[in-house]
């Protein structure tokens, strides 16, 4: 297994903390990508983090009402060592078509 941290990532606006307000995982559960990990409030709002990933979660950091500092460590997942590293998959399509119709024009107007 392999593990993978999630930092606290840029939540924009120059904001550099967030505090934890709740955690919606725990140690050992299972999560799916998207799914709601932890609450947590900035000085413009509070918001839910989703997962950026599926995985065991192996660790948490920051307990309600702690701060954390943007890029600092805020989950670990455990992954199968086969899969650390993706994400996600991209579909493997062919070119894209694209149909454009034409029409003449005529440009001598008497």
């Amino acid at each position: 297994m392999a593990e993978i941290p999630f930092p606290l990532p840029d939540l924009g606006e120059g904001l550099i903390e967030a505090t934890v307000l709740e955690w919606l995982v725990a140690v050992g559960d299972q999560v799916e990508r998207n799914q709601p990990l932890v609450e947590v409030e900035t000085t413009k709002s509070a918001l839910e983090l989703p997962s950026p990933q599926a995985g065991r979660v192996a660790r948490i950091y920051g307990e309600p009402g702690e701060k954390i500092n943007v890029g600092e460590p805020l989950i670990v997942f455990e992954v199968p060592d086969d899969t650390a590293g993706i994400v996600g998959t991209v579909p493997q399509e062919g070119p894209a078509r694209r149909r454009v119709r034409l029409s003449a024009v005529d440009l001598d107007e008497d």
